[in-house]
């Protein structure tokens, strides 16, 4: 028999979808520089086009894993916190039924939700990072011009990719 990793035929949800659409759109940005910087960093696919549905697939798969990953330090959370408490302390802190012995589910769902959240917010201050980068090396490149600008940054033959190690360069910096 062929052993898979838990989850490993998992697929984004819809939810994970959603998420990623909107990390997305808020990564694109409004300005000129940050939609350039988006475009470098998801680069079009073989026709020259759908950067942005290649960065939904992409975020979209890290979205599941931080989902999950969530959901499983929430059920190791609240083993713990099961064994340490003892069953009817437990149960009185996070039961709402009658008997109070939906206690281990409710404590999963919100230390799931607080772990997600927590993702969720350092993907956004990542996000920010970028489009700050984005605004600083536009401007930096409008000051040196195109020639100066991509022979300080750009790494390959062309120096095309100056734009985008530029921008590389400067979230990793912030």
């Amino acid at each position: 028999m062929l052993a898979l990793p838990a989850g490993a035929g998992a697929q984004p949800s819809s939810a994970d979808r959603t998420n990623a659409a909107q990390e997305c759109r808020a990564e694109r940005g409004n300005t000129d520089a940050t939609q350039q910087a988006f475009r470098a960093r998801y680069g079009p696919n073989r026709n020259g086009r759908n950067v942005f549905g290649k960065c939904v697939s992409q975020r979209s798969k890290v979205e599941e894993r931080q989902r999950e990953g969530a959901k499983s330090n929430a059920s190791k959370e609240c083993k713990a916190e099961r064994q340490e408490l003892g069953q009817e302390a437990f149960g009185e802190k996070y039961g709402t039924n009658a008997n109070k012995r939906n206690a281990f589910g409710k404590c999963v769902s919100a230390k799931a939700r607080e772990g997600k959240d927590e993702a969720d917010r350092r993907d956004a201050e990542k996000s920010e990072k970028r489009r700050n980068a984005a605004k600083e090396c536009a401007a930096e490149r409008d000051s040196l011009g195109r020639e100066a600008f991509a022979g300080k940054y750009g790494t390959n033959r062309n120096k095309r990719n100056a734009f985008g190690k530029c921008v590389s360069k400067g979230a990793q910096a912030a």
